[in-house]
């Protein structure tokens, strides 16, 4: 069963999740990112950039697309609209929109919560619907 992880409270979610995959390639894991579009393409950017000359190796797939034999087998870090079996992530790191069900297939889940009342709303729903499948959770808030 996953091990979830709710990181709640954030006031910058893609600060915080920059961090942590940098944290996740140094230790070798093979990660696949999840999010609304927009959100992935700020972090793409993200992950480009900051911080200056430390690029961290990851590929963007959009919706449909598949990736090479060559990209499968050297790409540690993906940004996705949906999961991709193929990939053979063990973790997963969701910034939202996904349905629980999608995400099941991890060994480790990342839920990053920021501090929107909202979206702590949609991660309370989440944290019951892993709960309801067995998972063990934890939770990590960062309100100040």
């Amino acid at each position: 069963m996953a091990e979830v992880v709710f990181i709640s409270g954030l006031a910058d979610k893609l600060a915080y999740a920059s961090r942590l995959l940098r944290k996740k390639h140094r230790d070798g894991e093979r990660v696949a990112v999840f999010g609304p579009p927009a959100l992935l393409s700020r972090l793409d950017l993200l992950l480009w950039t900051e911080p200056e000359r430390d690029f961290l190796p990851h590929l963007r797939l959009q919706a449909g697309q598949a990736p090479s034999g060559m990209q499968r087998r050297h790409t540690g870090l993906w940004l996705l609209a949906a999961p991709d079996p193929g990939l053979r992530c063990g973790s997963a790191v969701h910034l939202g929109e996904l349905p629980v069900d999608q995400l099941m297939g991890f060994e480790r889940i990342a839920e990053l919560i920021g501090d929107d009342p909202a979206e702590a709303q949609a991660g309370r729903q989440r944290w019951r619907d892993y709960a309801s499948r067995g998972c063990a959770i934890r939770h990590h808030p960062q309100a100040a």
